[in-house]
């Protein structure tokens, strides 16, 4: 109860707060400024820009602009501003933010803004571009995936491993210790595998998930203990991977050619290409015994609209998300930013189809699975990474940490609901 009450007040302030230096956006003023938050790249925010300018033609009386947010400000901070009666008319962000978004009511159901046939004019399988939540339609996408693969130098890797079993035999060639030092002198594959989302692929090896149907957690599997199991293995067993891990050294052993290999996402594909690096994309291995692929979490990307958007706004607004999504403007930024778009007709478009990137993260992409968009997942993230990360320095064995995570996710979903 005292939680609860600490939390309430928290949100009243930060409401007195925001209504204090009055947060850009929807409030219902003669404000002729429409705003987008994006937590696009910057290459990608130039263009957009562009296409603001753009459609401005039609409305000159507005002001058009769009502001960079990182995800996890972009998120809190839209909350803030929305539940004050303000923030900016669109956001630009992935699917899962629509599980709090929807919840504390801060963005409008898209439903009855768009006709079916406009709707059915965009990507089913493998799984639905746009975004349905609790019987609403919340989201517009402009692209999908947004995944992960496995990327290889083609330097130090001409055909990339099929299978875990493929991959350990290539990593003990590729980090062989030729120095005599003790340590390897490149390492076979390297990425970001003290963070949750991206142990995800490999709980698929063995058939496991996040949740069930009923948005309840499935950690304490055998699934998760075998992928925790693998991953710890490839480190300490075979030494193909590096002991420790984040972000940030993954990729630089990877741009330094310390490490042939990096499961890494296409916000990063075009650092590598600008580097000079020779690189190819593929599924990241499959499990030998089963055949199962790892599974990648797949995301739509695209609009939301604020609660709060009335009126003219509301109109321009949706007018904009038409505009936005166009096939001349999706088959735009997929063309020049090898991304994915959310439109059927543009999928196997043969421009795209021609680069051999795009139809590689277009395989990687038919065997990922869907992100959830449940508020549950948040708390799953956190539930996840104390656990988990023990493995590696030795607090806990991976069915231990299995069983912790499992815990934790209960028990933070239980005092958060």
């Amino acid at each position: 109860m005292q939680r609860c009450i600490r939390r309430n007040l928290f949100t009243m302030f930060i409401l007195f707060i925001s209504g204090l230096f009055g947060l850009t956006g929807c409030s219902s003023d003669s404000s002729k400024r429409i705003v987008i938050w994006t937590n696009m790249r910057p290459v990608e925010r130039e263009l957009l820009r562009v296409k603001l300018e753009q459609f401005s033609q039609r409305y000159p009386d507005y002001d058009f602009q769009e502001l960079y947010y990182q995800t996890e400000e972009l998120r809190p901070n839209f909350m803030i501003s929305a539940l004050a009666g303000k923030g900016p008319l669109l956001i630009h962000t992935a699917s899962d933010n629509i599980g709090p978004l929807s919840e504390l009511k801060v963005i409008k159901p898209l439903e009855p803004y768009f006709t079916q046939a406009y709707l059915d004019s965009f990507i089913t399988e493998p799984f639905p571009a746009n975004t349905w939540f609790n019987g609403h339609l919340y989201q517009i996408a402009d692209r999908v995936g947004n995944h992960l693969c496995l990327v290889y130098n083609k330097k130090f890797v001409k055909k990339p491993p099929e299978t875990i079993s493929e991959l350990i035999e290539m990593g003990q060639k590729l980090a062989a210790d030729e120095d005599g030092d003790g340590l390897p002198d490149r390492y076979a594959l390297a990425w970001n595998y003290i963070e949750p989302y991206f142990v995800v692929p490999f709980i698929g090896l063995y058939g496991g998930w996040l949740l069930d149907e009923e948005n309840r957690p499935t950690l304490n599997t055998p699934a998760v203990v075998k992928a925790a199991q693998l991953i710890y293995d490839l480190a300490n067993k075979y030494r193909i991977i590096p002991k420790e891990c984040d972000y940030e050294t993954a990729n630089a052993l990877f741009l330094d050619e310390k490490s042939a290999m990096i499961i890494n996402g296409p916000w990063s594909w075009g650092t590598y290409i600008q580097r000079g690096m020779d690189i190819g994309l593929a599924r990241i291995p499959r499990n030998d015994s089963t055949g199962q692929w790892a599974t990648p979490i797949v995301s739509p990307v695209g609009y939301m609209l604020n609660v709060n958007a009335s009126g003219e706004r509301l109109k321009i607004a949706i007018e904009l998300i038409r505009f936005l999504t166009s096939p001349r403007v999706e088959l735009e930024f997929a063309d020049r930013f090898n991304l994915i778009p959310s439109r059927k007709d543009l999928m196997y478009h043969p421009e795209l189809m021609k680069r051999e990137l795009y139809r590689q993260a277009l395989d990687q992409l038919m065997v990922g699975k869907p992100m959830p968009v449940v508020t549950e997942l948040r708390w799953i993230w956190d539930a996840m990474r104390p656990a988990y990360q023990g493995i590696f320095n030795g607090e806990y064995t991976p069915v231990e940490a299995a069983r912790e995570m499992q815990r934790m996710a209960e028990q933070l979903i239980r005092e958060n609901r």
